[in-house]
């Protein structure tokens, strides 16, 4: 069985990522391509795109927003994600168990002996008259019922877990701060969420849709993506589809027969990526991207930026300048690279206005 190093994964990630070359596809199609972005920090994901797509309008991903194409919503790991209208109602009861569990988990006690079903139903009755509401408002109208749990948990539980709601804009659009206000899906998108099918296409649709973006990987890696444990029978049924690789832990690997995987020798352009993004959470393990030693910075919310593919410095944004804090020793010839796309970060995010860039210390 062929085994795949490190940077032969790690150039196949860069490739399904759009890493690798930037991609000339609509805002739209690499939204679905990427399974979602994650979108916790309403802003970064105009840089995650910019980083993958040619010529990147800003505007184009708000008109989706607005034009309600793609919503923000609870769903991989029971974080706020960007995703299309039709992947969302397609997936979203897939994710419904898991979404309950992890709320359940942060919040048993507070939760304990309260229906669920009873909450979801008084959720559902609070936002039947179409008016948006944040979830202090709709945990504050049904607290009344249940006073022991406390209005927080109540409102998580509804919006991140018992209903399926869209975050609506202006939340998320490019350069406005905005609160959170919740509609379901349904009253926003004007469709149903689609019914769970006892067949599990959903699960082999997302092994598919997975391994497209992220692979070759291993079922522990989807498992971290989307936060599912229940997708083993789903990656059974497409196993015939797939071809087979380990890599150098001797761990299995899936893929789709026909996606990239470049040489590993393939040059690594400079990218700048946002807060959590998924090129590096997608996976249980993230040593095709990053090192061991720099883990923690994929969870605590530094921006980084890729050199030759690899986490190699963390970034930040103030006055219009670009700050780049390397955690290695740059060459000469990645210092420059470095400087040049992150003068073309600095000009995207300040419209031109500045190209500024400053390397801050290691």
């Amino acid at each position: 069985m062929t085994v795949l190093g490190t940077e032969a994964l790690n150039r196949a990630t860069l490739a399904r990522q759009l890493l690798l070359d930037r991609a000339d596809l609509p805002v739209h199609d690499a939204v679905a391509h990427l399974g979602g972005l994650q979108a916790q920090e309403p802003q970064e994901p105009f840089t995650g795109l910019w980083s993958r797509l040619r010529n990147f309008a800003p505007a184009a991903l708000s008109g989706l927003l607005t034009g309600r194409r793609v919503v923000r919503t609870h769903l991989m790991r029971r974080t706020v994600h960007l995703l299309t209208a039709d992947d969302v109602l397609a997936w979203r009861a897939r994710f419904d168990a898991m979404l309950r569990q992890r709320v359940l988990g942060v919040y048993r006690r507070e939760l304990d002996g309260v229906d669920l079903d009873e909450l979801a139903e008084a959720g559902h009755a609070v936002l039947a008259d179409g008016e948006p509401r944040s979830m202090g408002d709709l945990a504050r109208a049904v607290a009344p019922r249940w006073p022991e749990a406390g209005p927080r948990p109540l409102g998580e539980m509804l919006v991140a877990a018992l209903i399926p709601v869209a975050q609506l804009p202006p939340r998320g659009l490019w350069r406005v701060k905005a609160g959170v206000r919740n509609l379901p899906l349904s009253t926003w998108l004007g469709r149903d969420v689609d019914p769970l099918d006892p067949d599990d296409a959903v699960g082999r649709a997302l092994v598919r849709r997975y391994l497209a973006a992220y692979g070759p990987a291993a079922t522990a890696d989807l498992r971290a993506w989307s936060g599912l444990a229940g997708l083993p029978a789903a990656v059974k049924a497409v196993r015939d589809e797939l071809v087979v690789f380990r890599d150098e832990r001797g761990r299995e690997l899936l893929d789709l027969p026909d996606a990239p995987r470049p040489d590993p020798g393939t040059p690594a352009p400079v990218r700048f990526l946002p807060a959590f993004d998924n090129a590096i959470l997608g996976y249980d393990d993230r040593t095709r991207v990053i090192d061991d030693a720099h883990r923690g910075l994929s969870v605590a919310g530094e921006r980084v930026v890729l050199v030759g593919g690899r986490v190699s410095a963390t970034w930040t944004v103030e006055d219009d300048t670009v700050t780049v804090r390397p955690l290695r020793k740059l060459t000469k010839t990645e210092g420059r690279e470095l400087v040049a796309e992150g003068s073309e970060l600095a000009a995207f995010l300040s419209d031109g206005e500045s190209d500024r860039v400053r390397l801050g210390g290691g």
